[in-house]
C-alpha cells in the first residue's frame, strides 16, 4: 500500500505535548496515511502568529490549536479560512463542557497546567529520585521509592522509570544478572509497588544484538544466547512468582502502556497498603 502525507499545524500558547498527543493518537487510526508535524509552541503574540500564519499558508493542511486568547484565535481562524486550512481547537468542546457541568467561566491563562505548584515540584523531586537510584543504584533505601521496577537487561526499565517519574512516581530500578544477589532490602520492602519487566527471549536477544553492534563488541558472549536469554527470563518470572510481585510483558507494549499499566497496579496498590 502506497502511503500518503498531510500537513498537521499544532499551535499552541504552551509546551504543544496535548496538540501533539492528540494528533499521533488520532492519525495513527489512518493506515497508510502520515502526518508531516508543524509544531509551533508558545505562541502568544500577534508577531509570533503571523510567523506561524505564513508557514501555514505555506503548506496548507489541518490546524489544530489550544489557544486561549480571542484575538489570536479569532486571526487564526481567518487566516486558515482563507488558505482552506480546516482548523479546530481541542479544548473548546472540554471548555463547552466544563462550563456548562460547572457554571463558571473560563479565565484565559495560558500554560497554567505547567504552573509551579506543588505538584510540580513533586515530579521534580521524583525525577532527581529516580536518576540516583538509576540501574541498581542506592538499593540500602528502597524503602522511600513509590515503585521499584526489576526485570533482565534490556526490558525498558530506565525509560519506564524516567517515565514515571515524569508522572511524580519515584522509581527505581533493578537489574537481575545471572550470578549476582539480589539487593537483600528488595525481599524486604513493604511501601513500595514492585514490579516484573519481562518480555520473550527471541525481542531481548534481538535488542542486545542491536546494542552490541551500536557498542561495536562481540555478540558471542551468552549474553546474546537464546537459551540463556531464556533461562534468564524463567528465572526472573519464578522470582515474581515466590514473592508475588505483579510482571508485565513489554514485548509488544510502549513505554507509555507499560508504564499505565504500572500506574493502575500502584493504585491498588496504594489502597491496599493505607487499608492494612
Amino acid at each position: 500500500m502506497s502511503r500518503s502525507y498531510f500537513h498537521l499545524h499544532l499551535v499552541s500558547d504552551s509546551t504543544g505535548e496535548t496538540l501533539i498527543n492528540v494528533g499521533r493518537a488520532a492519525a495513527a487510526q489512518y493506515e497508510g496515511v502520515s502526518a508531516i508535524e508543524h509544531v509551533y509552541p508558545l505562541v502568544r503574540s500577534r508577531a509570533q502568529l503571523e510567523r506561524v500564519i505564513s508557514e501555514i499558508e505555506a503548506a496548507p493542511g489541518l490546524v489544530l490549536y489550544t489557544l486561549v486568547a480571542h484575538d489570536l484565535v479569532d486571526r487564526l481562524e481567518a487566516a486558515c479560512r482563507e488558505t482552506g486550512s480546516p482548523c479546530l481547537s481541542v479544548l473548546q468542546p472540554v471548555h463547552a463542557l466544563l462550563q456548562s457541568y460547572l457554571g463558571a467561566q473560563t479565565t484565559a491563562r495560558p500554560g497554567a497546567q505547567h504552573m509551579l505548584n506543588a505538584e510540580y515540584f513533586k515530579r521534580i523531586d521524583a525525577m532527581n529520585f529516580t536518576l540516583a537510584h538509576d540501574d541498581g543504584n542506592l538499593p540500602d533505601n528502597l524503602e522511600e521509592a513509590d515503585v521499584v521496577l526489576i526485570g533482565v537487561s534490556r526490558t525498558s526499565k530506565t525509560p519506564t522509570s524516567i517515565y514515571l517519574a515524569n508522572r511524580g512516581l519515584k522509581t527505581t530500578n533493578i537489574p537481575l544478572v545471572p550470578g549476582m544477589p539480589l539487593p537483600p532490602a528488595l525481599e524486604q520492602v513493604k511501601r513500595p509497588l514492585v514490579v516484573g519487566l519481562i518480555a520473550s527471549p527471541e525481542r531481548i536477544v534481538q535488542i542486545r544484538q542491536n546494542r552490541l553492534l551500536s557498542l561495536k563488541a562481540d555478540d558471542s558472549s551468552l549474553y546474546v544466547d537464546r537459551d540463556a536469554v531464556a533461562d534468564e527470563v524463567a528465572t526472573s518470572r519464578r522470582l515474581c512468582a515466590k514473592h508475588r510481585w505483579p510482571t508485565i510483558d513489554v514485548t509488544r507494549r510502549s513505554i507509555e502502556e507499560t508504564a499505565a499499566a504500572i500506574l493502575d497496579l500502584y493504585r491498588e496498590h496504594r489502597l491496599r497498603f493505607i487499608a492494612s
